[in-house]
């Protein structure tokens, strides 16, 4: 187990490397000058040649691409990410201060999606062809077809607007106003949570159909045992396996999922702050936050391949 996550972690340092290396080439490659987009905020002075080549020397875009890849990198490993141009501030204060904002967002709507889910798909796989089944079904199949963003604005419309129930923009820490914090991401939440949640109910549903199909299941029944007792102790563990795989690829997927939920919603995550540093091409901020996300995917991946050796003991590292 030790030397496969060893391995695991050190393929993890090339794909990682690759991964920064494709983000920082495709960012030069752009249409546009970051530094012009800089220097034009200010409409009132004109700036000469001479100060356009200071200012691309302070932020070092003087410099070959390979050289400030280079300087970029080391600089990570020292733990700076750079500085932003348009920002003036260090990479690392922008992203810890809507890293925990937009985890916080995404694993509430992880946890409560699994756990509204699994039930689901489980009651589906044991009451197959009943009522309750059919109607969970056609709710997830709703659910996993609908686009977030018009849900989310749908929600503004019925729950803000019309009905005046819920905050309809902006983000306050639970640690400020805890109640004020729980109306505001209910929306958000919600439509995070719709897509994960209808495609773990359809994959908890189909993986149940399959074990609840096998010998030993039908042996247990036969020998009389209590039906929350197969379920539970016989027919879960194994049919949870593939559920654990779309659990591990729900998490990135919430996490990027943001970028349209936050911009509707008006909340000061890595999502806005991504679509915000990418159209004024602020380099640092977009690498910065690409090498994040990068090392939680890598991370989530290592902890699912783990998780399968704990739910089935025929799964061996070798």
């Amino acid at each position: 187990m030790y030397a496969y996550i060893v391995r695991r972690l050190l393929s993890a340092l090339v794909v990682l490397l690759l991964i920064t290396a494709v983000v920082f080439i495709v960012m030069h490659l752009l249409p546009g000058d970051p530094i012009l987009l800089y220097l034009s905020q200010d409409t009132v002075t004109a700036f000469t040649a001479e100060e356009i080549v200071a200012a691309r020397h302070e932020f070092g875009l003087d410099k070959p691409v390979i050289v400030q890849y280079l300087n970029w990198l080391s600089g990570v490993l020292h733990g700076d990410l750079g500085e932003s141009i348009f920002r003036s501030t260090k990479v690392t204060e922008e992203i810890g201060n809507a890293l925990p904002i937009t985890l916080y967002l995404g694993m509430l709507a992880w946890v409560i999606s699994h756990v509204i889910a699994i039930p689901a798909g489980v009651i589906c796989a044991v009451k197959r062809g009943k009522w309750i089944d059919t109607i969970l079904t056609i709710l997830a199949n709703i659910g996993i077809t609908a686009p977030q963003f018009w849900v989310g604005i749908l929600l503004i419309y019925v729950f803000g607007l019309y009905l005046n129930w819920l905050p309809i923009f902006g983000y306050t820490s639970p640690f400020d106003d805890f109640w004020l914090s729980i109306k505001k991401v209910i929306m958000p939440v919600f439509c995070l949570s719709l897509v994960p949640l209808s495609g773990c109910v359809r994959q908890t549903r189909s993986a149940m159909l399959e074990v609840v199909r096998q010998d030993y299941i039908r042996t247990a029944w036969s020998k009389g045992l209590a039906e929350r007792n197969v379920i539970l102790r016989h027919a879960i563990k194994n049919g949870i396996i593939p559920v654990v795989t779309l659990a591990g690829m729900a998490v990135p997927l919430i996490i990027g999922g943001q970028v349209l939920i936050e911009t509707v919603f008006g909340i000061p995550g890595i999502g806005r702050l991504s679509v915000t540093a990418l159209f004024s091409r602020d380099y640092a901020i977009v690498q910065g936050i690409v090498l994040v996300i990068a090392v939680f995917v890598v991370l989530v991946n290592l902890l699912v391949d783990i998780a399968y050796g704990w739910l089935d003991p025929r799964i061996h590292y070798d």
